[in-house]
C-alpha cells in the first residue's frame, strides 16, 4: 500500500513539473511575442512600378563640328586702334575696324583669336581671327557594319563631353551614307545637336549613342532588384504593408532603372532601396522618395 502510494506520488509530481515546464515555456513565449511585436516596422523607402523609354544603343565617339565657321585673316598693320573681340556677335554687327574698311559678321557666332602667325605670301604680321556658329554642332560618326540594319534617318541620339559629366545633350541621325566602308567595315552617318545655350564647342570629343528599338515597358530601379541565381526578385508591397518575394523576369538596363518584361503591373508598389532590412512576407512602414 505504502509502495502504492510513493508511486502515485511519484507520477503526481513528474506531471507537476512536465505541467510547469510547458506554462513556464509558454509565458516565456507569450512574453517574447509581446515585446517583439511591439518593435515598430522597418522604415523602407518604396517605389511605383511606371513605364519609362527604354531602347537598344549603339555608342561611339565624335568630334564637334560648328553649323558654320569662317576664318579671316587681317594685317596687323590695317588695324585701327588696339584688337578687342566680343566673346559673341550677331550677324552684320562690325567685328574688326580696319584702314582698308571694315569687316562685319556674315552670320552670328562665337569669335575666337588664334594670335600671330608669319605669312608666307606677305611680309607683314598677320592675325587669325575665326568666327564659329555653333547653335546646332554636327559630327561625322562611324557606325559598326553589324548594325547597319538599324541605323537610319531620325534616330535620336544622346551626346555626353567630359566637361559636362552630368548632362545629356540631344540630338538626331541627320545622314546615312549609302555604302560600307570596305577598310573600315563601318557606315559613315552625321548627327545633329541642338547646342542653343553654346555649351558645345567646335573641336571636342563627343561620346554618342544613337538609340534603335525604342519602346514604352514597365519599370523599377536597379536597387529593387534581388538576383539569385539565374533568377531575379522584387519585394511586392500589398495593401497591408507584407512585402511579398515576387519573381520576375527583367530585360534592358538603362540610367538605374530594369525594365521588367513579366511578374509585376503598372502601379504596383515594390521596395526600392533597403533589401537587406526587409523580411519575406514581414511588415514594413513605407517610405515615398
Amino acid at each position: 500500500m505504502k509502495r502504492s502510494t510513493k508511486t502515485i506520488s511519484i507520477i503526481i509530481v513528474f506531471f507537476l513539473i512536465i505541467t510547469i515546464v510547458i506554462v513556464g515555456r509558454t509565458m516565456i513565449g507569450n512574453h517574447f511575442k509581446k515585446k517583439f511585436s511591439k518593435i515598430p516596422p522597418p522604415g523602407i523607402i518604396i517605389a511605383e512600378v511606371i513605364e519609362k523609354e527604354f531602347s537598344e544603343k549603339i555608342e561611339t565617339f565624335g568630334t564637334a563640328i560648328s553649323r558654320e565657321s569662317k576664318t579671316f585673316k587681317i594685317k596687323k598693320d590695317d588695324l585701327i586702334g588696339d584688337l578687342k573681340l566680343k566673346n559673341f556677335v550677331e550677324k552684320g554687327e562690325t567685328l574688326i575696324k580696319l584702314k582698308s574698311g571694315n569687316i562685319t559678321a556674315p552670320f552670328s557666332g562665337v569669335l575666337g583669336y588664334t594670335g600671330l602667325t608669319e605669312d608666307i605670301l606677305v611680309s607683314n604680321n598677320i592675325i587669325i581671327i575665326t568666327l564659329d556658329d555653333n547653335s546646332i554642332i554636327y559630327s561625322d560618326i562611324k557606325i559598326p557594319e553589324n548594325y547597319s540594319a538599324y541605323i537610319r534617318k531620325g534616330l535620336p541620339v544622346d551626346v555626353k563631353i567630359s566637361s559636362y559629366k552630368e548632362k545629356l545633350f540631344k540630338g538626331e541621325v541627320s545622314f546615312v551614307s549609302s555604302r560600307i566602308n570596305a577598310d573600315t567595315r563601318s557606315l559613315l552617318s552625321r548627327i545633329k545637336i541642338d547646342n542653343s545655350g553654346l555649351e558645345l564647342i567646335s573641336g571636342s570629343l563627343l561620346e554618342v549613342a544613337v538609340k534603335f528599338d525604342l519602346r514604352n515597358s514597365l519599370s523599377v530601379p536597379d536597387t529593387s532588384v534581388m538576383v539569385e541565381g539565374d533568377k531575379s526578385y522584387v519585394f511586392k508591397i500589398n495593401d497591408e504593408n507584407i512585402a511579398k518575394k515576387t519573381q520576375v523576369k527583367t530585360g534592358l538596363r538603362s540610367d538605374k532603372n530594369v525594365e521588367i518584361i513579366s511578374g509585376l503591373a503598372e502601379g504596383d508598389i515594390i521596395v526600392a532601396e533597403g533589401l537587406k532590412k526587409v523580411r519575406p512576407n514581414g511588415k514594413i512602414k513605407p517610405i515615398s522618395k
